[in-house]
């Protein structure tokens, strides 16, 4: 047996001999187990389980003893926040920003960007008076160039570790969850940026994007004829090379500028010959920028997938580039330096971590820039092996050797190079003084933060002094002893001994009984502790109430004694009242029993006793003031509610139930022990009458199933065929033998059906609703050749005679009837039908169409999709049967699913037919369908519609390609 249970069993043994009356101070006590022996520390291992004297395992260790002050504390040093001497400042990660990060860290450490930046007039004016800024105004910048501005000085000079960049991520709409293109990012801005500076009268600011970042090279085609040259020029923020297939950096530059021939149904037409020649074409490099950015072509379309992917490819570079070789005017100065690798972490193009390796150009020395961590690269090197092996590569490439001066990357993307004869940079770029104002007043902000931080660390490590002396002093005399005593709760002397909630006041209401004192079955989440801890606590946390001796509660004593002698009597009374139960009842000495309360009384017995016992079982059954679960004690008590005795044979209204089958009369000694254990049960004597309103009720029902049974047996031979649904008239093959048919709706005939058919379940039909199928202004809204067809299950068709005997059985609302007429003097006539009354196109006009609206309108349906070959459509087992609905954009879809998730029905399509979504041209009935911002059903594509696919031959231009898969992609996901 548990200790627990054993406890439990010892402190209520005297309870089998002792009465309820006979309960004395000694049982009281011994119920609330004063009795059992304190644990010593070191000896008792743990907290013992319904000892109230166990004061061992609470929470004291952590205090006895010596203590680190930094245990009094969750708060770190406010210092490893703080900037370190020499270091660069970093950005915070948003989410999914990292991408950002790396831009900005590369761009604020070109010397000549952040000067001309710092340049730009700025509305930082209006928020300085006099003496400076206004301490209860925060800025806010308003152009991207404020955004800019303000960020690169707080990258200067601010005292932080890392900054924040949101208000610049926000004024750009960025999604800060949602990773995008690194390399379209950078296009996209720098264009914002040279837009957004080309208004600026500063001839050094307005043209500085294009004085670091813009070179210009030219489109030449040469006609094999004649040898015309036709030029094209162009102007290049970064050169887009492609490095599938290649090893090292030059071999992607020679390929970009490498000779294509137009030839076949390619060639050129020559204005100077006037007619198509074959030609060749190249890129000619008139002028390079200082800062030669080259993007890495790593992610690229797959047409297998449908998806982009990362080449995963190693790429050599060297930190020298010469590019002389490559431009058309020789003689210049075209030697750069390698000034910043960008670094995509990751296998997959649309996850990973993206990180840059930065030259800081005043002192030669290479940074990591991680987000909020930077680290400073040792001996002035470029360092890329660790970034090379934190992902590993599926293809498993072996990295090639690099030699002195040279580096080899499978994740760089960018290169970003330096013209060498620029002059080094002697002096850093000051930041004006507005800004610096701006910056001063954010480090202020820091200092105070850093000094609040520092004052709560000392604060938590003074109240912790103070409490670790407080319980070395108390706990030693908590336990009680022969002294006065008083009870406290366990879960209160658990969260003083714990340092990390702060101490509230004593709250012992949850323990208290009904009589607004101990129950003793809460003695196993109490503990008894000594009056002289009890007085000091008190004092010093309030709270209450006091649980002395004289909260020790004689009447739940009592009741628990009782309650626990019925149990040990239970079963000798089970036997006792089985026994009398087969002894016949005399005279009117007997009482009424619902028959399922007798099958179970024992088993309600004890749950009732357990009930009562219940407080006992949550307390025991969850120790160390642990509570029951909300939902388990709501679920027992409305179990406990529907185990009431005797209550089955109770009818609605109070009284005895009139059915005599769900009870049975025992003998007044049975019903007396049965009282013992359920004294509150409801009494019924035998010569107790029954429930006089269920008498009534039980006749009035009876009284309507014969009437009900007497209408539908009179319906049901006064209208045979109508309920037997035999010879129906037709519209579609009018009867020879009348001119008139009425009609009512089909819904009325169904009703009648079911009432004839049980007259006693149902309620009768008294009238014939025919509102139904008019519309507001009176009119018919069928035509007479609907009714033939689609609208034919609406309608019921009625003989004349049958409608004579419905006018007599029911009461109708609008009688409908077509007629049959002869029309002219021909032989044979012409025959018309007319309705009375008559059709309201109009409404008639608005049903159409509102049907057409619920075929569009539809979460999930079939559609069918077959190739055409050659103009003739191929009907294959593998055409997709595609689930869709007609009302999900494609904005939706692409919510719903993560990056680079396939789309299932896009997948169907190309898989199927093996079409890749730029060659796909899509129609229903002739129909083009084009519009991608159209959702299905306002382009008509109903359920069980057929969508033909007619493939257009594979384009094999890279450049092509990619203008295809921006113009048609989009339009088929969100068909599809």
């Amino acid at each position: 047996m548990a200790p627990r249970l054993q406890l439990e069993k010892a402190a209520w043994r005297w309870a089998e001999t002792v009465r309820p009356e006979e309960v004395s101070q000694e049982h009281i006590e011994t119920a609330y187990r004063i009795w059992l022996e304190p644990c010593i520390r070191g000896v008792c291992r743990r907290n013992c389980k319904g000892n109230p004297n166990c004061l061992v395992g609470i929470g004291e260790h952590i205090w006895l003893g010596e203590i680190d002050e930094n245990s009094f504390h969750n708060i770190d040093d406010p210092n490893c926040e703080r900037r370190k001497k020499n270091s660069f400042v970093g950005l915070t990660n948003l989410g999914a920003t990292c991408y950002v990060n790396t831009f900005l860290q590369v761009w604020f450490l070109n010397l000549e960007l952040r000067q001309a930046l710092y340049l730009c007039p700025s509305t930082c004016s209006d928020y300085v008076l006099g003496d400076g800024i206004q301490e209860e105004k925060d800025y806010e910048p308003q152009t991207i160039c404020e955004h800019l501005q303000y960020l690169f000085a707080l990258l200067q000079n601010s005292n932080r570790r890392y900054i924040d960049p949101s208000g610049f991520v926000k004024a750009l709409g960025l999604d800060t969850g949602q990773q995008q293109d690194a390399q379209e990012f950078s296009k996209l801005f720098m264009s914002l940026l040279e837009d957004t500076l080309s208004k600026q009268k500063n001839p050094d600011v307005r043209n500085i994007v294009q004085q670091q970042f813009c070179g210009e090279y030219a489109y030449v085609t040469v006609c094999n004829q004649c040898g015309r040259e036709s030029k094209l020029l162009s102007k290049f923020y970064e050169l887009e090379l492609n490095i599938q297939g290649h090893k090292q950096l030059t071999d992607c530059i020679s390929e970009f500028l490498k000779e294509e021939k137009l030839e076949g149904d390619n060639r050129y037409f020559c204005e100077n010959c006037q007619s198509k020649q074959n030609a060749t074409r190249k890129i000619r490099l008139l002028s390079l920028p200082c800062t030669l950015n080259l993007q890495l072509m790593r992610f690229v379309f797959d047409r297998q997938t449908g998806h982009k992917k990362k080449l995963n490819t190693y790429i050599g570079f060297s930190e020298i580039l010469d590019m002389e070789p490559y431009v058309e005017h020789k003689g210049g100065s075209y030697v750069y330096e390698l000034s910043a690798v960008l670094i995509h972490r990751g296998v997959s193009a649309y996850s990973g971590h993206y990180i840059a390796h930065v030259k800081d150009p005043q002192s030669g020395e290479w940074y990591k820039f991680n987000d909020e961590d930077i680290e400073k690269m040792e001996g002035k090197k470029l360092q890329l092996g660790i970034e090379e092996d934190l992902e590993p590569s599926k293809s498993q490439t072996r990295k090639p050797k690099c030699g002195k001066g040279t580096h080899c990357s499978r994740n760089a993307y960018m290169l970003v190079y330096r013209l060498q004869t620029q002059e080094k940079p002697n002096t850093a770029v000051q930041v004006p003084a507005f800004l610096q104002e701006l910056v001063d007043r954010d480090n202020s902000k820091f200092e105070e933060w850093c000094i609040e931080m520092a004052e709560m660390r000392k604060q938590s490590v003074d109240k912790g002094k103070a409490k670790h002396e407080e319980v070395k002093e108390l706990y030693q005399r908590l336990p009680a002893g022969a002294e006065p005593y008083e009870f406290v709760s366990l879960e209160w002397l658990q969260k003083w001994l714990d340092e990390s909630t702060p101490t509230k006041p004593i709250d012992n209401h949850a323990c208290l009984c009904s009589h607004d004192k101990l129950h003793p079955d809460k003695i196993s989440i109490m503990k008894r502790i000594s009056e002289y801890a009890a007085d000091i606590f008190y004092s010093r946390y309030g709270g209450g109430p006091r649980l002395t001796v004289k909260a020790l509660c004689k009447e739940c004593v009592v009741e628990r004694c009782r309650v626990l002698r019925l149990k040990n009597q239970l079963n000798e009374d089970y036997k006792t009242v089985n026994n009398l139960l087969k002894a016949a009842v005399k005279g009117n000495d007997g009482f009424w029993v619902g028959k399922s309360s007798l099958r179970s009384w024992r088993q309600l017995a004890l749950e009732q006793l357990d009930e009562q016992d219940g407080d006992a079982e949550q307390s025991n059954g969850k120790m160390n003031g642990s509570t029951l679960n909300k939902d388990e004690s709501k679920e027992e008590r409305k179990e406990e509610e529907e185990l009431n005795f005797n209550e089955d044979i109770l009818c609605p209204h109070g009284e005895l139930c009139i059915s005599e089958n769900e009870r049975r009369l025992v003998s007044k000694e049975a019903w007396s022990k049965l009282q013992q254990y359920f004294p509150k049960a409801p009494e019924f004597p035998s010569y107790k009458e029954c429930c006089s309103q269920c008498k009534i009720l039980e006749r009035e029902g009876e009284e309507n199933e014969a009437l009900h049974k007497m209408i539908a047996n009179e319906q049901k031979t006064s209208l045979p065929n109508l309920f037997q649904d035999k010879n129906r008239p037709c519209l579609s093959n009018w009867p020879e033998d009348t001119d008139v048919l009425y009609i009512v709706s089909q819904f009325f005939v169904e009703e009648w059906r079911k009432f004839v058919r049980k007259p006693t379940r149902c309620s009768p039909v008294s009238s014939v609703g025919n509102s139904a199928l008019l519309c507001p202004h009176g009119g018919l809204m069928f035509t007479f050749a609907s009714m033939t067809k689609e609208d034919s299950k609406l309608i019921a068709l009625i003989w004349p005679s049958e409608w004579q005997m419905i006018q007599k059985l029911f009461v109708v609302d609008h009688v409908i009837k077509i007629m049959r007429i002869e029309v002219g003097d021909v032989n044979p006539s012409e025959t018309q039908y007319i309705s009375e009354p008559k059709l309201c196109p109009e409404c008639r006009e608005g049903l159409l169409c509102q049907q057409q609206r619920d075929l569009r309108e539809y979460t999930q349906a079939t559609i069918y999709v077959h190739k055409v070959v050659d103009n003739k459509k191929v009907m294959k087992d593998s055409a997709p049967e595609l689930n869709v609905s007609s009302s999900e954009t494609e904005e939706d879809k692409e919510e719903a699913k993560p990056d680079g998730e396939k789309d299932p029905d896009f997948n169907q399509i190309m898989h199927a037919f093996s079409v890749a979504p730029f060659d796909q041209n899509l129609s229903i009935d002739g129909k083009i369908l084009s519009d991608d911002c159209a959702t299905l059903g306002t382009l008509g594509v109903i359920p069980e519609s057929v969508i033909l696919l007619k493939a257009d031959e594979p384009i094999a231009d890279y450049a092509a390609m990619d203008d295809v898969m921006q113009g048609k992609d989009e339009f088929v996901l969100g068909i599809c």
